[in-house]
């Protein structure tokens, strides 16, 4: 299955998911990666089944936004990892698309990603910790069907999280993964993936593989 893959901003190089994509190769896709910006053209969507979003606030037009909607719309499959959350008020269309938005995160930290619910996304997935930047999320869709939730602990009680990988207090506990469909087309956020130790954790690599394929079908 071809993919497309839109990644690289200030905070988020591109290699990261670009390198973190790769072992996926073995299981059947093949990634065109698409770095600048200026070198996107929204009319390319069309030629695959699934995008795959990498990429923060600041490159997106409304032209860009619109074409990223009709393309869910008609059937494409979305899936926006870690940094591809980053809308500002000016692509609110975009995170109503996803169905939430990135809000804000604290410092790298141990993060505990945990299934919540039976579907084709997490389906052979366990529970993993890697250090991450813990994602809040903003909801932004009433149709978002939460499938995942992270831990961490309060910062400043780390050592808490080596005693008991579940001592959080509820503002800590948040979505980390999550689908929804527009049109004929299916939508999957995963909030992980800021380190490549995180893409390249096999759990995570599952998670892409599950996500990919439910994406790609109508």
């Amino acid at each position: 299955m071809k993919c497309l893959l839109i990644c690289d901003d200030h905070w988020h190089p591109g290699v990261v998911p670009s390198d973190g994509v790769k072992p996926l190769e073995a299981k059947g896709f093949s990634f065109d990666v698409v770095t600048d910006a200026g070198t996107f053209s929204p009319e390319c969507l069309s030629n695959y089944p699934v995008v795959v979003l990498c990429k923060g606030e600041g490159w997106m037009t409304e032209e860009t936004e619109n074409a990223f909607i009709r393309y869910a719309e008609n059937g494409g499959g979305l899936l926006a990892v870690h940094n591809g959350t980053v809308t500002t008020d000016a692509n609110l269309a975009l995170g109503r698309l996803l169905g939430c938005r990135f809000s804000y995160h604290p410092c790298d930290c141990p993060v505990m990603v945990q299934p919540l619910k039976p579907h084709p996304v997490t389906e052979g997935v366990e529970a993993f910790c890697e250090v991450d930047e813990h994602y809040r999320l903003e909801i932004l869709s009433n149709d978002s069907d939460i499938l995942m939730a992270s831990y961490s602990p309060p910062q400043g009680e780390e050592h808490l999280y080596r005693e008991n990988p579940y001592h959080n207090s509820p503002a800590w506990i948040c979505p980390a993964g999550l689908v929804r469909t527009q049109g004929k087309g299916r939508v999957c956020v995963l909030t992980p993936g800021h380190h490549p130790a995180v893409w390249q954790n096999q759990q995570v690599q599952r998670l892409l593989e599950n996500a990919l394929r439910w994406c790609a079908e109508r």
